[in-house]
C-alpha cells in the first residue's frame, strides 16, 4: 500500500564543496609535480651483431699498429740524426793552426843597414784534424810595414801534410826579394826610436781537405801573423808563439 508520505529531497553537494583543502592540495600539487606524458615512447636497447665487434676491434688494433710504426720510425729517424751530428763534427774539417815563433832584422840598428838588410821568420802550420788531412799548394810569404809590402817569396812546394802534424815554415827575404830602399829604411830608423816596430807576414796558399777518399774544392788561405820587433830588430817576447788568425777568400 503505497504510502502517502511525501518524499524529502535531499540537496547533492559536490565533492569539491566537500573537501575543499583536497581540490587546493591537487591543484597545488599539479603545479609542481613533473606529469609523465602517457605518449613517451619507451627506450629501445639496440643489440649490435658480432660483425660489429669485429669491426670496432680490428680499428682499435690498426690505431695501434699505427702508432706503433709512427714510434719506431720516429725513434729512428732520431738516432739517425745523432749519428749524423756525431759524424759531422768529427769529420768537419778545422782551419790550418799557424803560430809565429821568431822573427828579426839585424841591421835595424845600422844607418845604412838596408844596403845589406835581411829578414828571417820562423812560424809553423799545424793541422789539428783527426781524420782529415790537407792539400797545400804552394806557399807564399809576404812581410808589410804599414800596409806596404817590403819583401814577398816563395816558401814551400806544394805537399800534403797528414792528420794531427805540425809544419816549420822558415825562410830569410834578402837581396831581390826585398823592396827596401833608402827612404823605407829611414822610416824604420825613425820608427825604431819610439822603441817598437810592428810588422805583418802574411802566409799564403790554397788548400784542399781530404776526408777518406773525398776531396774538398779548393779554398785560398790567408794567415795574417802580426809581430813586435824591438830596438835591436829583434821579436819581442809578447810575439813569440803568437798565433795568426787564418781566413779564406
Amino acid at each position: 500500500m503505497p504510502s502517502n508520505t511525501p518524499s524529502r529531497t535531499f540537496p547533492v553537494r559536490s565533492f569539491e564543496h566537500t573537501f575543499p583543502e583536497k581540490k587546493m592540495y591537487h591543484s597545488s600539487s599539479n603545479r609542481h609535480l613533473p606529469i609523465q606524458s602517457d605518449h613517451e615512447k619507451p627506450q629501445i636497447k639496440r643489440h649490435h651483431t658480432a660483425r660489429y665487434y669485429a669491426h670496432i676491434v680490428k680499428e682499435s688494433l690498426t690505431t695501434r699498429i699505427s702508432k706503433l710504426i709512427c714510434g719506431i720510425f720516429l725513434s729512428l729517424l732520431f738516432i739517425l740524426g745523432i749519428i749524423s751530428f756525431i759524424l759531422w763534427l768529427s769529420l768537419r774539417p778545422h782551419r790550418p793552426r799557424f803560430h809565429i815563433h821568431d822573427f828579426s832584422i839585424p841591421s835595424l840598428s845600422q844607418p845604412d843597414g838596408f844596403q845589406n838588410a835581411q829578414i828571417s821568420f820562423n812560424a809553423t802550420a799545424r793541422n789539428s784534424n783527426s781524420h782529415i788531412g790537407v792539400y797545400y799548394d804552394s806557399m807564399e810569404g809576404t812581410v808589410y810595414y804599414r800596409d806596404q809590402n817590403i819583401g814577398s817569396k816563395s816558401l814551400l812546394f806544394p805537399f800534403y801534410q797528414e792528420p794531427k802534424t805540425t809544419t816549420v815554415i822558415t825562410d830569410v827575404l834578402s837581396g831581390a826579394t826585398l823592396t827596401v830602399n833608402n827612404q823605407r829604411w829611414m822610416e824604420f830608423t825613425n820608427d825604431r826610436a819610439q822603441g817598437t816596430l810592428v810588422f805583418r807576414v802574411d802566409l799564403t796558399s790554397t788548400i784542399r781537405f781530404k776526408v777518406s777518399t773525398w776531396n774538398s774544392k779548393r779554398h785560398r788561405m790567408h794567415a795574417n801573423c802580426d809581430v813586435s820587433v824591438g830596438a835591436d830588430g829583434m821579436i819581442l817576447a809578447a810575439s813569440k808563439g803568437k798565433r795568426c788568425p787564418v781566413y779564406f777568400t
